[in-house]
């Protein structure tokens, strides 16, 4: 059996269900009341980026702490579009069956982070979880481009 490895953030499970919550976020800013418009959709539309953003930006990085910090970012932005989603059922924004559909897909979401946070750790699992770079140093003889090309690429 052949597996795969991740070559992008996009290839990730839990960015794919994200992108589709945030697209279902942005369809609820659309039907909130005017008066809504710069508050409470403002606020559901830089949740729904900043969740995405930070899964796509976690996975970017390095160092595990570093992943784990942008995933549990992530997280945050998710559990305040769950609570965005409670007040549009307060205020009677949208239906209360719609409101818990929603909910699930977010829940869904939350899940799929879990288990991504779960794999990063136990990937770091038996290593120091100090965040630590290589030392090195420039003497300014060689051009500046020069120096950082010949710098390692990958982490310690």
């Amino acid at each position: 059996m052949e597996t795969t490895r991740f070559q992008t953030f996009e290839d990730l499970e839990c960015y794919k269900v994200a992108r589709e919550f945030r697209k279902t976020m942005y369809a609820v800013t659309r039907r909130l009341p005017d008066f809504e418009k710069f508050e409470l959709a403002s606020q559901i539309r830089r949740a729904s980026v900043s969740l995405t953003n930070n899964i796509s930006e976690g996975h970017g990085r390095f160092h595990f702490l570093d992943q784990i910090k942008f995933m549990l970012q992530a997280r945050g932005s998710l559990q305040e579009l769950i609570d965005d989603l409670n007040v549009c059922e307060d205020e009677e924004y949208l239906l209360a069956a719609e409101v818990s559909k929603h909910k699930a897909q977010g829940w869904d979401v939350l899940k799929l982070l879990n288990g991504y946070l779960r794999w990063l750790r136990d990937k770091k699992t038996g290593q120091n979880l100090e965040l630590r770079e290589t030392q090195v140093s420039y003497n300014g003889d060689d051009s500046l481009e020069e120096w950082l090309e010949s710098l390692p690429l990958s982490p310690m």
